[in-house]
């Protein structure tokens, strides 16, 4: 539950303890966390000292449902010369460390990233005769940061989110989002590590479908060159009827070329998926099927976790060799600012304490496999084939209902356990696929109606018998029975 004040910085004693005061006379009564990020609004918002925001009544340190103690809500003026258009400015103040003595995040240094690293922004473009900004976007960046807190995943800019419903449950086309550098606020250092600022971007289905085809950055540079669409500072407009496509049609042409040349640096997804090792009988628990019904499936070893993990945080390298770290790679913590940066626990296991200990699984050459995907997790399989594994990388999809995993890789990838004699290996409940350039274009010719989805009816079954390869795309009931 969350209620909406007038005030500044929020005092340390929360809900109850008064307004509190933005200036230097009452420094003692703020969180040292808070009270950085406070001092960049400050500075961004000299004349706003107590905007309004939307609190969370019971803090989620005390057993409430939000993860953001606040969200502070600012006017901003826009800039006229940039076509940049008046707008309200959204802040949050929670998935870094604000406190600093353990009670949301583990406090790790001053050097490293405060808490995840990261607070959320977003500008709304403010309408005509608006006098207070709305205040569904405080939800909207509650709803996100109760993803980061729940999967330990963070975002990066460039990242986008598939939220499948108007992000203010209107009729709007507005219904995903692409992440990026907030353009005024800057990364600031606490008594508890740095915070970068990541502001939200709506964005339509089409652009959402064009980022994971192409990638995050290519279509938030477009966006910055549409004035409607969101301009230099990359405001979102509700009401915004057309897409980047259709208000120019040149821009296809772009992505297009982005993605021949490119490909996609979409590098994996989390996703309700599963496979059948149908080279043994099913009655062969103990070692024939990663999916074991009636039964506890296998959990990814750590250091499995570990290695989907740091796969995917190198594919969002475009320039890198593509190459599968080794299964014994070590965990690497904080942003290391010659690479993209790093995603904190991207992929862990939910129950690691339960984890099989890495040197009893062994890597299991198997002779057939059956792949299943949801509808919407199909729809990558064109993706992951002509985006990636054309362009010499590796695709992941990592189950959201268990500990599953599938990589499919290419020939030119190395480091992998699958190979061209054994192109079907598992580790644990991880397969790999390495499919050759040759069957990969088979393989897109094949699923071609997966490029319009809405076309066919499940369930939808391709196969390969002379490869040993069958596909399946499932209605998501098979996924969500964990029996199946």
């Amino acid at each position: 539950m969350e209620g909406v004040r007038q005030g500044g910085g929020p005092p340390a004693g929360g809900p109850g303890s008064g307004s509190g005061s933005a200036s230097g006379s009452f420094p003692s009564l703020f969180p040292p966390g808070l009270h950085g990020i406070y001092g960049e609004c400050r500075r961004l918002y000299p004349d706003q000292p107590n905007p309004l925001q939307v609190t969370a009544i019971l803090k989620y340190w005390l057993g409430g449902p939000d993860p953001l103690d606040y969200v502070s809500m600012y006017r901003n003026l826009g800039n006229p010369a940039l076509n940049v258009p008046e707008h309200w400015h959204y802040v949050s103040f929670g998935l870094s460390d604000l406190y600093g003595d353990n009670r949301v995040h583990e406090f790790t240094g001053t050097d490293g990233p405060s808490g995840f690293g990261f607070e959320l922004t977003f500008r709304l473009k403010r309408e005509t005769g608006e006098s207070a900004p709305p205040t569904w976007p405080a939800e909207l960046m509650q709803g996100l940061a109760r993803y980061v807190f729940q999967s330990e995943n963070t975002f990066c800019s460039g990242d986008h989110v598939s939220w499948h419903s108007p992000l203010d449950n209107s009729e709007s086309r507005i219904q995903h989002m692409l992440l990026t550098e907030d353009p005024q606020m800057q990364p600031v250092q606490t008594p508890f590590g740095v915070v970068t600022f990541l502001q939200i971007v709506g964005v339509c289905t089409e652009e959402l479908h064009a980022a994971q085809q192409w990638n995050g950055q290519g279509i938030l540079e477009l966006l910055r060159t549409v004035p409607v669409a969101g301009g230099p500072w990359l405001i979102t407009d509700m009401r915004r009827g057309e897409t980047i496509f259709e208000i120019d049609p040149h821009l296809q042409e772009r992505v297009d070329k982005g993605i021949e040349t490119d490909g996609s640096n979409l590098s994996g997804v989390s996703a309700k998926c599963a496979w059948d090792d149908l080279s043994r009988p099913p009655e062969d628990d103990e070692d024939s099927r990663s999916i074991c019904i009636g039964t506890q499936p296998r959990r990814l070893s750590g250091k499995d976790t570990e290695q989907i993990r740091e796969t995917l945080r190198r594919g969002l390298e475009i320039n890198s060799k593509p190459v599968l770290p080794p299964i014994n790679a070590q965990r690497q913590n904080g942003l290391n600012h010659d690479r993209a940066p790093s995603r904190k626990d991207s992929l862990e296991s939910e129950s690691s304490a339960a984890i099989i200990p890495h040197e009893l699984i062994r890597t299991r050459q198997l002779e057939s496999v059956h792949l299943k995907f949801n509808q919407e997790s199909g729809a990558l399989i064109p993706l992951c084939l002509r985006g990636r594994l054309l362009h010499g990388r590796h695709f992941t999809y990592k189950s959201i209902t268990g500990d599953t995993a599938i990589t499919f890789v290419s020939t030119g990838v190395e480091g992998a356990f699958a190979t061209e004699e054994h192109p079907y290996a598992a580790h644990g409940p991880w397969l790999q696929i390495l499919l050759t350039e040759e069957f990969v274009e088979r393989m897109l010719e094949d699923l071609e109606d997966l490029n319009s989805p809405e076309e066919f009816k499940l369930p939808k079954e391709y196969s390969w018998p002379e490869k040993k390869l069958k596909v399946s795309i499932l209605p998501d009931a098979v996924f969500d029975n964990p029996l199946h």
